[in-house]
């Protein structure tokens, strides 16, 4: 039996997703903005006519004063007030940028280009000046937490396109292995694309900043703080012996990151390392114990040879004759005294070994 109201088949869930995705695709996009070179004249150029229509204006104000016709004096009045405001207006076009600055250029919500190139310049007045406004906060802190965070920053038409170093606060994570260890990191970074810094992105040094403890707690995960007597891989990358391959993969992390954002990571360093306190007495322990049984095993071998050697010298040598017991007996004799950690105290057999 059919159903009043089915207009037809459902789609299936694979055919919805196909379709949601589509749409963020295309939503994605037409976010994008591409970065292109703006127009703007020189300054040189526009400062003495805009110095000439201030002086006109002041200058046919003032006559209108001396002038006795009331008609003509409200005329010049006019005209001088008038050429006064236009040059009062595109005044308000003059900027300066200096070595690694940019101005990106709006028009009532449009994009009109970058400037990158140092000088000096007039472009339209009505360029805006502040770009875009972001509240930063989030509910449930405390009022001095929100007079904090509930700031409103403005981002600005100037953009620096200097190197910017970002020292990351100590982060706890987690390490390949679930140990908790304590990490940290300094990234140095800059803007290359002024577009994408400030239309795909609400507000790009916030956005930098996150990104970097993201990526930092994602590298972390994927290696081990060191490696374990147990460990099949003695050459794995581990975090505390291969600092500068971890280095490379983190910046390659963050620069994948941060390409959407207009932003260039130039380095990535950890500039702190260590376990968690909850662990650190324990991991110190077996750091000390791995390391007792490195320079044990390092004796044992060393006094093994030596008692070899000499055996083999006394039976070369025809010194003295052996049987097996005595060559035994020697030979635990020579291993207590080689391995102790405390100097032997030599006894004097007067007799015979069998007595």
């Amino acid at each position: 039996m059919s159903t009043a109201g089915n207009d037809g088949p459902k789609p299936s869930r694979r055919q919805q997703t196909d379709t949601t995705a589509a749409l963020l695709a295309g939503s994605t996009q037409q976010s994008k903005v591409l970065e292109m070179q703006g127009r703007a004249a020189k300054g040189a150029v526009m400062l003495p006519i805009v110095i000439v229509l201030l002086a006109a204006g002041i200058a046919l104000f003032s006559i209108g004063f001396t002038t006795t016709a009331e008609m003509t004096a409200n005329a010049l009045y006019i005209c001088g007030v008038v050429l006064f405001l236009i040059g009062c207006i595109l005044a308000c076009g003059f900027f300066t940028l200096q070595p690694n600055e940019a101005r990106v250029m709006v028009l009532f919500g449009n994009y009109k280009g970058s400037i990158k190139e140092t000088g000096f310049y007039w472009a339209n007045p009505f360029y805006s000046r502040a770009l875009q406004t972001s509240i930063n906060g989030t509910a449930g802190k405390s009022s001095k937490d929100d007079d904090d965070d509930l700031t409103v920053k403005t981002v600005k038409a100037k953009i620096s396109l200097r190197q910017r170093t970002l020292n990351g606060p100590k982060l706890k994570v987690n390490d390949k292995n679930g140990n908790p260890i304590e990490i940290a990191n300094v990234i140095v970074w800059r803007v290359v694309d002024t577009a994408k810094a400030v239309f795909d992105v609400d507000n790009y040094e916030r956005y930098v900043s996150t990104q970097s403890e993201t990526a930092l707690r994602h590298v972390a995960s994927l290696y081990a703080y060191d490696n374990n007597e147990d460990s099949e891989d003695d050459e794995q990358i581990t975090l505390r012996s291969n600092i500068i391959d971890v280095s490379e993969a983190l910046r390659r992390e963050l620069s994948e990151r941060l390409a959407p954002a207009g932003i260039a990571v130039e380095d990535a360093r950890l500039t702190h390392l260590a376990y968690a306190p909850e662990i650190a007495q324990v991991m110190l322990r077996r750091q000390q114990a791995e390391a007792i049984i490195a320079a044990r095993a390092k004796i044992v071998q060393g006094a093994v040879s030596m008692v070899d050697m000499a055996i083999k010298e006394l039976d070369r040598d025809s010194v003295i004759s052996l049987d097996d017991e005595r060559k035994a007996t020697m030979v635990s004799n020579l291993m207590v005294v080689l391995c102790a950690d405390n100097d032997a105290q030599p006894v004097i057999n007067a007799g015979s070994l069998y007595n």
